[in-house]
């Protein structure tokens, strides 16, 4: 029970990350390398601010999200307004920058050491102290994740971001501020991503920085793509394949170094497959390009 009710939190923590991938990538056309990075930022903070300042886990939930969706405007302002390739490598850079400092900022973050003994989680002193408990709270979260995403894509606002995503010019032609659209949808996609890296850190009460590297971002950019960009439900379609594949493979009993290799195999193998044959994903609406 327990096993299962594991694999339900990460399959909804990693559907958070996608869903909020997908604003930025999926419905706004920007191809971001850094949502690592603000996974990262709210996991940090949110542990922090427990560890450090005593404050509790949902108050530290919101400000990790807050502060990650800050850090993003702040990064947003200049990379947003490089074209292509030359934003993708914006990206980049800052999701190296984040992964160094997390590592190499000792006395703050513990460095490649990280940071372990994060406090119980609990909800206005309703500890969150089983599998069970924690489990019902990442569903919930991340089913207001999905509504939140919902209401804000059918709103004037999504359709907005669809327009600039098919046509940037035509809707510079029409009067539309481009850049403030796209910031403020970085913005948002940023802290939900450092919502769900607070959620993460509260369930596995220890991080460091090699769950938040450029391979991490990687693999949320691959669950989106599975799952299909443009879809409301695809993100959390790919987080749950991505998920269960290795479980799958763990259960044909392999030997570690066997089943690590098949891992990455069949990922790489899936990818070519669905960027070949189905470049929108499993459901997805917009073909990466």
């Amino acid at each position: 029970m327990n096993y299962l009710l594991h694999i339900v939190i990460l399959i909804s923590i990693y559907g958070i990350l996608a869903s909020s991938l997908n604003l930025i990538v999926g419905f706004t056309g920007m191809l971001s390398l850094s949502h690592a990075a603000f996974f990262g930022i709210g996991a940090y903070a949110s542990a922090l601010l427990q560890l450090e300042f005593g404050l509790g886990f949902l108050p530290s939930l919101l400000v990790a999200g807050g502060g990650a969706g800050l850090m993003s405007v702040l990064v947003g302002i200049p990379t947003i307004r490089l074209k292509g390739d030359y934003f993708v490598l914006g990206t980049l850079a800052f999701q190296m920058i984040v992964f160094s400092a997390l590592y190499n900022w000792t006395a703050v973050t513990g460095g490649p050491y990280g940071r372990p003994g994060i406090p119980i989680p609990s909800l206005f002193s309703f500890e969150l102290n089983s599998l069970l408990r924690y489990g019902i709270f990442c569903i919930v979260a991340a089913m207001a994740c999905y509504l939140v995403t919902v209401r804000l894509i059918n709103s004037p606002f999504g359709r907005l971001l669809k327009a600039i995503r098919e046509d940037e010019l035509a809707s510079r032609a029409l009067g539309k501020d481009v850049f403030t659209v796209r910031l403020t949808v970085f913005g948002i996609g940023a802290l939900l991503a450092g919502f769900g890296g607070g959620i993460f850190a509260g369930h596995f009460r220890f991080i460091s920085p090699t769950s938040f590297d450029f391979a991490v971002s990687i693999f949320f950019l691959s669950v989106l793509i599975i799952g299909g960009a443009g879809s409301l439900v695809g993100p959390f379609l790919g987080a749950a394949f991505m998920v269960l594949v290795p479980e799958v493979l763990r259960m044909l009993e392999l030997q570690p170094t066997v089943a690590a290799d098949l891992h990455q195999v069949i990922y790489g193998a899936l990818l070519v497959a669905i960027v070949r044959f189905r470049p929108r994903g499993l459901l997805g609406s917009y073909a990466l390009r």
